[in-house]
């Protein structure tokens, strides 16, 4: 008999990746049977999930929808979206901690949670404004203490931020090249992954062989790459002249609409110490390797997925 698999943001670009590759995958749709877990469950995106699987309404806000969604769930995906604001921070791990809490109440047995490196502790308490990050990893470090067996899935930067995030992307300037400008070194290694595409690949993996992975975490991402090759990248893909431009970090804080500490810290932190931290490197080589296939190289995804300079 199949076991319930509870996904979280199922509508979302990651619970959706897990949704469709579970689905699409000999084995693991016979192992599963998909309980897609929603706030809204009367969206669009809800509804036509509700054409091939389970869908529940349940908002982490509300304890007793949570209970309900998760009534014998043996397996949960896990994850939570940033909170900003002077609380931020609590805000966002609790909700990760009420999720896995009540997922042992109710007698889950494995927990896969989407978490991130805590750029507080990595860093030794220099960056403390990265809340999102830190935030997961204050829910991962919850999670790890509970009866319950945990792996978590770490992702690096998602490619489709390229397109929807427009205040960080390349800008034309007057002699007709464009400009994709940070503050941090064009050598800064940063981690890719196609959300959409290729979360459900990682999650497989674990869903595949959960004991294989238990206390485990995948630092998702197909590959580290520089701000140069980013670049490069894009002006191949585009047919565009796209350049990486090193400006001062004040003059990249005032470009930023919103959390402009958030992202300066965020970046800073990278060159610093590598997203993952030192061993960033070697911890996306082991994660894509063990990847229930090939992830999408950025160059391939900027293929299929044209970036719209404008």
């Amino acid at each position: 008999m199949s076991k319930i698999l509870a996904v979280f943001g199922a509508t979302g670009q990651q619970g959706g990746s897990v949704i469709s590759y579970v689905l699409n995958d000999p084995e693991l749709s016979q192992k599963y049977q998909i309980r897609a877990v929603t706030r809204d469950a009367n969206s669009e995106k809800a509804k036509q999930l509700t054409e091939k699987v389970e869908v529940v309404q349940a908002d982490v806000l509300n304890r007793a929808s949570l209970e309900t969604a998760l009534t014998g769930a043996h397996t949960v995906f896990a994850m939570t979206t940033p909170s900003f604001g002077p609380n931020g921070l609590e805000v966002e791990a609790n909700s990760g901690k009420t999720i896995a809490d009540v997922a042992v109440e109710k007698g889950a047995e494995y927990v896969i949670f989407s978490t991130l490196p805590s750029a507080k502790d990595i860093s030794g308490g220099k960056y403390t404004k990265v809340t999102p990050f830190d935030a997961k990893a204050k829910a991962e470090q919850h999670i790890r203490g509970l009866h319950i067996k945990s792996a978590f899935y770490s992702p690096g930067y998602f490619m489709e931020n390229f397109q929807s995030q427009t205040f960080l992307a390349p800008r034309r300037v007057p002699n007709g090249t464009w400009v994709l400008a940070r503050h941090t070194s064009p050598k800064t290694q940063l981690p890719y992954i196609d959300a959409v595409g290729d979360t459900g690949k990682f999650v497989g993996a674990i869903l595949a062989e959960p004991d294989k992975y238990e206390g485990k975490t995948f630092c998702a991402a197909t590959a580290l790459y520089s701000w140069e090759e980013v670049a490069a990248i894009m002006s191949k893909t585009t047919g565009k002249t796209v350049v990486y431009k090193q400006i001062p970090l004040q003059e990249f804080k005032k470009s930023l609409p919103f959390e402009a500490d958030m992202f300066v810290e965020g970046f800073s932190y990278q060159e610093e110490f590598g997203y993952f931290g030192p061993d960033s490197k070697k911890s996306v080589a082991w994660a894509a390797e063990n990847a229930r296939g090939r992830p999408s190289t950025l160059e391939a995804y900027l293929e299929t997925h044209p970036l719209q300079l404008a």
